[in-house]
């Protein structure tokens, strides 16, 4: 479903009790797959369930990084606004940017507030 970008189905899994950062065998939790995958609206669904924007998985990727690397600016925008810090995992979301020449994407987390 994360995978899929089937998030009805996610929230109603969610609301029955599924956890909302379990993660499969290769440690790819439900919001990583969601978010390389690209669904904003699974994205979205895990997000108001009080996922963990920065769980990585077993290779050290966390979504914000698996977003990047994948193009999915909407998604990259919802991490972020969610707190997903730019420069936890291996490599992080941060040095992915750096590497695919996505300056945008630095600029975004390192913007000031307000």
């Amino acid at each position: 479903m994360a995978r899929a970008g089937d998030a009805e189905t996610l929230r109603a899994y969610l609301e029955a009790g599924v956890p909302v950062d379990l993660r499969n065998q290769a440690g790819d939790s439900l919001l990583m797959l969601a978010a390389y995958h690209g669904s904003a609206p699974a994205v979205t669904a895990l997000l108001d369930h009080g996922a963990d924007a920065d769980v990585a998985n077993d290779k050290g990727q966390t979504p914000l990084a698996g977003a990047v690397f994948k193009g999915h600016d909407d998604v990259v925008e919802l991490l972020v606004r969610a707190g997903a810090d730019p420069h936890a995992g291996t490599p992080s979301a941060h040095d992915a940017a750096q590497m695919f020449g996505r300056t945008d994407y630095v600029r975004f987390w390192e913007r000031p507030a307000g």
